[in-house]
């Protein structure tokens, strides 16, 4: 059992990724962007966090095209998008304060640990390279593993069931805490059973009052 920032305990921690890892919701606006502007679709900023923020790309695509995109066509803009996301990020990322001094510290200690994440695993595992935090993670589900993103549970639930596969040992869900940063996450990893410290890196603290705790970071 381990006390994490907020005073929570856990014996397993589950990271979501975007918004508590690295700040990379601007870099996959500009992504998006660059795929859908030749379309003739664009959306602001301010568009994107009421709405996109927290959709893996699939659903975000379906909603900008208003779910009439055929699967093909699709599976091309995915693909499109993350040669444009990859492409951005080696120009460098920067991780939040506190995020990789606490998953180093977490892992140093031998707590399971997972990334639960909306985003493609193609995304995700360039970003942990070049933080230095690829092998502190036990599991990783991304949106490649799950059928439904945030806020449905699938993603929390795998990440559970993935951990107790890995460590051969059964983790009670209220001691498993998730950590989020938006309201669609705070609500899959409650109705998967865990518990929640949410972080306000992207929304005031107003907006996650779901979680179980609010920190306004993971330094610690």
């Amino acid at each position: 059992m381990v006390t994490l920032p907020g005073g929570l305990t856990a014996e397993a921690v589950i990271f979501d990724f975007d918004g508590v890892i690295v700040d990379t919701e601007p870099i996959h606006y500009q992504a998006f962007q660059e795929v859908l502007n030749p379309l003739g679709i664009f959306f602001s900023w301010e568009n994107y966090v009421n709405r996109y923020m927290g959709f893996d790309d699939r659903d975000a695509f379906n909603e900008a095209f208003k779910n009439t995109i055929p699967v093909n066509r699709l599976k091309e803009l995915i693909q499109q998008k993350a040669l444009c996301f990859i492409s951005i990020i080696q120009k460098g990322i920067k991780a939040y304060p506190g995020a990789v001094e606490l998953i180093q510290t977490l892992h140093k200690k031998r707590v399971p640990l997972a990334i639960s994440s909306g985003a493609l695993r193609t995304d995700i595992d360039p970003i942990l390279e070049i933080l230095g935090i690829t092998d502190c993670f036990d599991v990783i589900v991304t949106a490649d593993d799950v059928s439904k993103s945030k806020p449905d549970p699938e993603c929390y639930k795998l990440a559970h069931k993935k951990l107790e596969g890995v460590w051969d040992r059964q983790f009670p869900p209220l001691a498993v805490v998730a950590i989020e940063d938006t309201p669609a996450g705070i609500i899959a990893a409650k109705d998967a059973g865990l518990s929640v410290i949410a972080v306000s890196n992207s929304y005031p603290p107003d907006n996650l009052n779901y979680a179980d705790k609010i920190v306004a970071t993971l330094l610690t």
